[in-house]
């Protein structure tokens, strides 16, 4: 049987072009703290690291990088989120025999965990990671807390064919489907009963299959503000959605699509 951690989502992770403008960048928006600190093997080329406050201690949640070389010519800066895994080889195969694909197979990032980059049937791209145990984790955020990531959402080709798909990999179930008229419906989906995302079929407006996860913030109007001031591009509302919050969809100055909810 699968662990209990088997299909959360673990972290976030940005590819830009930029580490100082991006840091800046979402330091205003979103209130993180940013640090570089060497990889082992990838010395002369520095990890960053997003730190939000909960308590009196900072807690990492996100990561980012330079977009390599080799990719820049392939894919725009962007945002990717990793999903844990029990056995990373396993799943992979997993992947594979239910129509999905490998863009990076499994490596090992030492001190770190063995992680695969796959994509499923309809090109939408993940990580997968199994974790190096650790004795003593590093503290995590409440849920809920800004700066933290609040929502995961998937625009599919078809989205009941996605949660079939992504629900035998991880478990994932339906929650509950929300009628959007001619869009279809929006499918909550549930980890061991809480929902943490949502899968839609795309619209037009949206060319290809892809993930997007939106960061919690105090104030959307604020944050809106901070976007436009720090050069980003407001592309969607602000939006009300159910339970009384807003969101607001948002191109950071490098190009990079990224989502935030929070209070109006």
């Amino acid at each position: 049987m699968p662990s209990p951690t088997h299909g959360t989502f673990i972290w976030c992770e940005l590819m830009t072009t930029d580490m100082d403008k991006a840091a800046e960048f979402y330091g205003s928006v979103v209130g993180w703290k940013a640090k570089t600190m060497p990889m082992p093997g990838m010395e002369d080329e520095p990890y960053g690291i997003f730190d939000t406050r909960s308590g009196d201690e900072d807690c990492g949640v996100a990561g980012f990088m330079i977009l390599p070389p080799e990719m820049a010519g392939e894919i725009p800066p962007n945002w990717t989120g990793y999903v844990g895994v029990d056995d990373v080889d396993g799943m992979v195969k997993q992947v594979v025999a239910e129509g999905g694909s490998i863009r990076k197979e499994p490596f090992d990032v030492p001190c770190v965990g063995r992680m695969a980059v796959v994509a499923d049937p309809h090109g939408a791209v993940l990580c997968i990671m199994t974790p190096v145990p650790m004795d003593n984790p590093p503290p995590m955020a409440p849920i809920g807390t800004p700066g933290t990531f609040g929502w995961q959402e998937l625009y599919a080709n078809d989205g009941r064919e996605a949660l079939s798909f992504y629900g035998k990999l991880f478990g994932w179930t339906l929650d509950h489907a929300m009628p959007m008229g001619e869009m279809g419906d929006y499918l909550i989906f549930a980890h061991h009963g809480r929902a943490i995302g949502g899968m839609m079929t795309r619209p037009p407006a949206v060319p290809v299959a892809c993930w997007s996860y939106y960061v919690n913030v105090a104030s959307i109007a604020t944050a809106v503000d901070k976007i436009k001031a720090g050069g980003g591009t407001v592309v969607f509302g602000p939006q009300d959605v159910p339970g009384g919050s807003q969101i607001v969809q948002a191109l950071d100055p490098q190009g990079a699509y990224f989502a935030l909810v929070g209070g109006a």
